[in-house]
């Protein structure tokens, strides 16, 4: 059973970018290519959008590459 959301952290846009060392409008550009790229978010608003921490952390997991696994 997966967690209750509405019981998790959120984090905007500009927590996601400083988390990933990358610029706010990076992510911004992943959430509006078609298809949406990167974690998955919620928006609250036209002008904000929320990403629950448990969603980034299960996307960086499933983007997660461990050389000792990958096969050549």
């Amino acid at each position: 059973m997966e967690p209750r959301l509405a019981d998790g952290k959120w984090l905007t846009t500009e927590d996601v970018a400083g988390l990933l060392h990358v610029d706010p409008s990076t992510v911004r550009r992943w959430r509006t290519a078609r298809p949406p790229q990167g974690p998955p978010f919620v928006p609250l608003s036209e002008r904000l959008i929320v990403y629950s921490a448990a969603d980034v952390d299960a996307w960086l997991r499933s983007r997660r590459v461990d050389p000792e696994k990958v096969t050549a």
